[in-house]
């Protein structure tokens, strides 16, 4: 048999196998390009800003916190809930502490997360649910945040989640139902379908030298079928 038809017949049975994944490709990547980063980003649910420091508000002497965090690794001043708190980075650890009493304030209470959570939150919603969560869910761990976490579900139309670290109060992470889309279908485009952020897998790599080879027959099936219309 002449070699049009097994190129032929290898054409068709790589259109098979790939064009499933094609398709997802496609499906996923018109959604990436129709919906905004800073949509599925989230950076419209809450707004983080800190307030303005008072140079003349009474502190505590930085001596108290060489003593209770020997040799710690940085030091910051900023504002948590309306009052001044020190963030101290020492031993791995992060740790918030009252400028005026001196008085530790992590890890941070429930109640105290959700007064933060409502704080920044954008929307209207009522908070559905407040949990502590030992173990971090996908939509956070893949991007290596790591439990324990606090919680905040409000109940808009878009399930909207914020995460927030026991320790500084920091917002790790906004979460809706457009950004758990996108990430599914990030899954799909990628094909890592365990930690979703390795986009040089082995399986990708096989999907797109088998695309390039259906791409390449295909071509050779053009070019030929154009030179036997010239000969004829």
């Amino acid at each position: 048999m002449k070699l049009p038809f097994w190129v032929r017949k290898a054409h068709k049975w790589i259109g098979l196998v790939i064009g499933v994944q094609a398709l997802l490709w496609m499906i996923s990547g018109v959604y990436m390009t129709v919906i905004s980063l800073d949509v599925i980003h989230g950076d419209h649910l809450a707004h983080v800003s800190d307030a303005s420091l008072n140079p003349h508000t009474q502190r505590i002497d930085l001596a108290q916190i060489g003593e209770r965090f020997p040799q710690f690794d940085s030091l910051k001043l900023k504002t948590f809930l309306g009052k001044e708190v020190y963030e101290v980075a020492a031993a791995g650890k992060t740790h918030l502490v009252d400028a005026a009493s001196g008085t530790l304030l992590s890890p941070l209470p429930r109640e105290q997360v959700l007064a933060r959570a409502k704080e920044i939150y954008q929307g209207e919603a009522e908070v559905r649910e407040v949990t502590w969560i030992t173990k971090a869910p996908q939509e956070v761990a893949s991007r290596a945040i790591y439990a324990p976490l606090w919680a905040v579900h409000f109940d808009d139309r878009a399930n909207s989640t914020l995460y927030f670290s026991p320790q500084s109060g920091e917002l790790l992470a906004r979460r809706h139902d457009l950004w758990r889309l996108f990430d599914f279908l990030w899954m799909l485009h990628i094909m890592d379908y365990d930690t979703r952020t390795d986009v040089n897998n082995l399986l990708l790599r096989v999907a797109a030298g088998v695309g390039l080879a259906f791409a390449l027959s295909g071509a050779w099936l053009v070019f030929y079928s154009f030179r036997r219309r010239s000969a004829a």
